[in-house]
């Protein structure tokens, strides 16, 4: 941006879509499984919803790498922004199979306030437009408002039931899915006010393709996939599981534990933009990386319910620190004008990898020691840390962004 007037306003605009996003997605992520049941789909048909789902978000976030540029980000963020709400209507609405195939496959829904596909990654190309030393600390706003909002949501969407009980005749879950459209189009209302200096210059315009950046980008997509596979593992939905079968938790302490550990995240990430000013981004991705994996490698020898969920919780503290910093790394260490590319396939590496993981933690659990999951969890994550610490320590970012690196984070340019 060179305004920077401009760009403080349009971060602020920025984080008011992302709060409104992160808000609506918290509260459908909690009543859509139920409001797909109740509309009677079978399991299978759930199933393939929520995978073509994380397919979309992968195909339409490498789209938004290639032509993104070129059509104009703004013009973009608005058009995945009106067919959110157009998706979410269609889930509130019908309960027919295909057209909930089609809703699911725009890329726009999600049950993770943090991760939304293009949304997602056209958001972090725009905030990339900011002074390379506020990024970080931008990048640390962006997702402590995700993990508030998102929460609020989650918590907030309880209250049909409850009304339910007082007044039969409030609308079914289903209905209420509207509130994430509401969400869409308010924001829709706010991103409408972006100013230009979101585009790229002419000289930094994507062509939807990786040169000066491709082995930046490649090494760093690979262990992006390791990393998302190995948190694959350990899902929300699996731990509460986890701790039903082995501790006997009730799902109304575990969403308490959760709402907490999601506040704990929140004031992380704001934390995590000002030690990325301080000490470096992969610093501070790596060594706040590995105490939460070692914490989650062990908690599972816990002796009871009160000692693991110190551990979770503990583990809630550190584990989402590196998330800003690793947003912030990507755009910081390509190209400028490969910035929404490098967004888009990174972006798309984690989205692939996680999807299976859930299967295989189930398995595990099952045919071998319980806690297997989180201790191959832990130590998948502990060898990422560890090699994108060797791998890119003497890596320098392109000549105008060096000033966003701590001087330990650089010593040779790889392009």
């Amino acid at each position: 941006m060179t305004d920077t007037g401009d760009a403080e306003r349009d971060l602020r605009l920025v984080l008011a879509v992302q709060g409104l996003r992160a808000f609506g997605y918290g509260f459908s992520s909690v009543l859509l499984g139920t409001a797909l049941a109740a509309g009677g789909l079978s399991v299978t048909q759930v199933g393939a919803i929520f995978a073509t789902m994380l397919a979309g978000m992968a195909c339409f976030s490498l789209l938004v790498g290639r032509y993104a540029d070129r059509l104009g980000r703004r013009r973009s963020y608005l058009a995945f922004l009106i067919t959110m709400g157009i998706s979410a209507a269609l889930f509130a609405l019908t309960n027919y199979f295909p057209l909930l195939l089609f809703a699911a496959f725009t890329g726009t829904l999600s049950t993770d306030p943090n991760e939304s596909g293009p949304i997602t990654t056209l958001e972090q190309a725009m905030m990339a437009s900011a002074p390379a030393l506020a990024r970080a600390r931008g990048f640390g706003r962006y997702n402590a408002i995700a993990y508030l909002a998102g929460s609020l949501g989650a918590l907030l969407a309880g209250g049909p039931a409850a009304l339910r009980d007082l007044w039969p005749d409030v609308p079914t879950d289903q209905r209420w899915l509207l509130i994430l459209s509401v969400s869409a189009f308010l924001a829709v209302i706010v991103a409408s006010r972006l100013s230009g200096a979101v585009e790229p210059s002419s000289a930094h315009r994507s062509r939807g393709q990786l040169i000066k950046s491709r082995s930046t980008v490649r090494r760093l997509s690979a262990l992006f996939a390791v990393d998302a596979f190995a948190g694959g593992l350990v899902v929300q939905a699996f731990l509460v599981y986890w701790f039903a079968r082995h501790y006997d938790a009730s799902a109304e302490l575990m969403g308490v534990v959760f709402f907490a550990a999601g506040l704990l995240q929140a004031v992380s990430s704001v934390l995590a933009g000002k030690l990325g000013e301080r000490i470096g981004l992969l610093n501070t991705m790596v060594f706040s990386h590995l105490p939460s994996n070692l914490l989650l490698a062990v908690l599972p020898l816990a002796p009871g319910l009160p000692s693991a969920v110190t551990l979770l919780l503990a583990r809630a503290a550190l584990s989402q620190m590196d998330v800003p910093a690793r947003q912030a790394y990507v755009v910081t260490m390509v190209d400028p004008a490969e910035r929404t590319a490098a967004a888009a396939y990174t972006n798309t590496a984690r989205y692939a990898a996680r999807p299976v993981a859930p299967l295989a933690a189930t398995a595990l659990s099952q045919l071998a020691w319980p806690g297997l999951p989180f201790l191959i969890a832990g130590t998948l994550r502990i060898g990422y840390d560890l090699t994108l610490f060797v791998l890119f320590r003497h890596t320098r970012p392109p000549a105008p962004d060096r000033v966003a690196q701590a001087p330990s984070d650089s010593a040779e340019d790889p392009h």
